[in-house]
């Protein structure tokens, strides 16, 4: 197989785990005597996508950097020991499309999250076998634009798409020198006219451009 990679964001691109991380991080919340702060599926899908500092900072503003990344830090912990009992929503045909698209194309995971959350969403739905590698802020210490590079350079990538649902997501894709794929029926919105599928079932037609011809 030539060595043509598709790299995919997680969060409102291959699943939608809001309702389950908002369960869990309120959880958190509600024992932690520094903030009454309660969390809803919108202010998180608001969140998807973003690193953890800047979630912990539009989150909690008004409590110091040490203390709000500690709480953010029990709410990933509890966060991953959630999913990995309750799973998370698929997108409708993720497991019908990754089986195809694996036929052709090597398929990898770059997303803005803690350790253990790819691997929990992996393991969860037993889709471990259709990727050949993953990296995150929390394994890396790099951000998304670095990761996309480093996940690129280290299997030998001579052609490669990013598809993700946000803003950020494109503009890391554009940083590394990646083609950006929309994820239209994800959680964000682009600036600017990108090549963008409205459902899982529609990648494969949309990445033969650029990495068959």
């Amino acid at each position: 197989m030539a060595n043509k990679g598709i790299i995919f964001d997680l969060d409102g691109t291959l699943w939608d785990s809001s309702e389950q991380v908002v369960k869990s991080w309120n959880e958190v919340l509600s024992r932690r005597p520094e903030t009454d702060l309660q969390i809803t599926v919108k202010d998180m899908q608001g969140y998807m996508g973003k690193t953890l500092e800047k979630i912990a900072e539009l989150m909690m503003p008004d409590i110091p950097y040490e203390l709000r990344m500690d709480i953010m830090k029990d709410c990933c912990e509890n966060e991953n020991r959630y999913l990995l009992s309750h799973g998370g929503k698929l997108f409708p045909q993720l497991e019908n499309v990754l089986a195809r698209l694996s036929e052709k194309y090597k398929l990898f995971i770059v997303s803005n999250c803690q350790s253990g959350y790819i691997e929990v969403f992996l393991e969860y739905h037993k889709l471990e076998k259709y990727f050949a590698d993953t990296e995150c802020p929390g394994g890396s210490g790099l951000e998304k634009a670095g990761n996309i590079r480093l996940v690129s350079e280290r299997n030998g990538l001579e052609k490669a798409v990013y598809i993700g649902d946000t803003q950020g997501d494109c503009d890391s894709a554009e940083e590394a020198g990646v083609t950006f794929i929309h994820a239209a029926y994800g959680f964000g919105t682009i600036d600017h006219k990108v090549p963008e599928v409205h459902s899982l079932t529609e990648i494969e037609a949309a990445v033969r451009p650029f990495l068959d011809e």
